[in-house]
């Protein structure tokens, strides 16, 4: 039986639907025997992977896939860097913050060096993106005093108790919280010629309005910096400013959220809020963090840390390990010494440029966009109305991995393609990427 939160995932695999033959269906219903039924698999015909190399996945009979949509792995799966440091160092030490090391010290200062423009001082970590969240979070309520929470409408910050309360991309059986508002989120495709950043001033200022309506003090705005599951919206550059201030004027912090658009992947700097000239008092980062490792965390200013650091203990069992720290460090290394955010710039376009000019062919194709190597292309039943095609995208999304290339979806819609590769992705493999996007439109 089809669930509420399957409906909510556009590539979901429905149990029944098609014939996946003996072999996946055992090992199916072992999984469900044994994991229970919360977890979900992606695709109507699901992959089991055995190996990871580069931006191939690799499955047992051999068969590669190309994967564009992982980007916890944003050096390519299994990059011999990470490893290497991973390897050498659980064969050393294994341990704790609350040890002296100076594999935290150095991470923490190579971390914020990439933000000089800003008066971030302070390094936190945790071991999930959602951790990250949560502890931003705390750390907003015990500077403000207050509760009130601003997301866009279909954000995704995450998974834990307080954080799932204002992630509602997780659907309607996830219920918000009393404390959190939704703003519209900055749709370019769908505004009609309208000015972005102030409509999406007034409508931050019209929840923080309505927060304090209803005796809720302003506690934080908190956005994805490329609104990646509102379906990867980085245009207008700059437009998030005026959002930014009007927290802060309301007492509030302003909480870049760079799970998904950090550590180079806009091709522009090594976050998504530079691109906007604003000034966040915390920044959260996760999944590349350490490329397949657990390590994630935030980045805070003192005034924003200062009377949470003198109340309250923190302290997570793995979170900044010593094993953790290694791999990010390996991480930034990599990223400098491949040049990798100039190569993200340079691929991405090849990327976007070629999904655009399928368009030409393919009247399905409403919009394409992005940065870098973060590419959205909204799929829709009717260029005039800009209507969403949820179930083409699911077709394309399933016709894809069927031609050895995976990728997801997101979105109000459920409609835009999500296109999200290691940052390693060469030029030739975005030409793969087009071909077979080109054939799936097609339904060759």
């Amino acid at each position: 039986m089809k669930s509420t939160t399957d409906l909510n995932m556009v590539n979901a695999y429905i149990p029944g639907r098609v014939d996946v033959g003996p072999i996946t269906a055992a090992m199916i219903e072992r999984r469900d025997a044994l994991l229970g039924p919360a977890y979900r698999l992606m695709y109507e015909h699901p992959l089991h992977i055995v190996r990871g190399e580069g931006v191939w996945l690799i499955d047992p009979d051999g068969r590669r896939y190309l994967d564009i949509y992982n980007n916890v792995a944003s050096l390519g799966h299994c990059h011999p860097a990470v490893t290497e440091a991973i390897c050498n160092q659980v064969k050393v030490l294994a341990t704790n913050t609350r040890y002296l090391h100076d594999t935290i010290l150095e991470l923490a200062e190579r971390l914020l060096a990439t933000v000089p423009e800003t008066d971030l001082t302070h390094l936190m970590l945790t071991c999930t993106g959602s951790e990250a969240n949560d502890l931003a979070y705390r750390i907003a309520q015990v500077r403000t005093g207050g509760t009130g929470v601003i997301v866009t409408d279909t954000a995704y910050h995450g998974f834990t108790d307080a954080v799932s309360k204002f992630s509602p991309s997780l659907g309607v059986t996830v219920d918000l919280g009393v404390h959190v508002r939704l703003v519209p989120a900055p749709r370019l495709y769908h505004a009609e010629g309208a000015d972005l950043s102030e409509r999406f001033t007034r409508d931050v200022e019209a929840a923080i309005a309505d927060l304090k309506r209803h005796g809720i003090k302003p506690a934080a705005l908190i956005v994805d910096s490329l609104f990646t599951s509102d379906g990867i919206l980085p245009e207008p550059a700059g437009f998030l400013k005026g959002a930014a201030e009007a927290i802060k004027r309301a007492g509030g912090l302003f909480i870049a959220d760079e799970v998904q658009p950090g550590f180079g992947r806009t091709g522009e700097h090594m976050w998504g809020f530079q691109r906007h000239g604003v000034i966040p008092d915390i920044v959260t980062l996760g999944k590349p963090m350490g490329n397949g490792q657990p390590i994630a965390g935030l980045l805070a200013t003192a005034d924003a840390l200062a009377e949470f650091g003198k109340n309250s203990r923190y302290f997570n069992t793995f979170a900044g390990n010593t094993v953790s720290c290694a791999a990010a460090l390996a991480v930034l290394d990599t990223i400098e010494k491949e040049g990798l955010v100039q190569h993200a710039a340079r691929v991405g376009k090849l990327l976007r440029d070629g999904i655009s000019e399928l368009a030409s062919r393919h009247e399905a194709i409403g919009d394409v966009r992005g940065v870098g190597m973060f590419v959205g292309v909204e799929l829709v039943s009717d260029r005039a109305t800009r209507a969403p095609d949820r179930e083409l995208t699911t077709r394309v999304v399933n016709r894809m991995r069927d031609k050895g290339v995976l990728l997801s979806a997101c979105a109000m819609g459920h409609n835009v393609l999500k296109i999200r590769p290691p940052l390693v992705l060469s030029a030739e493999q975005a030409g793969m990427v087009i071909e077979v996007l080109d054939e799936a439109l097609t339904g060759r």
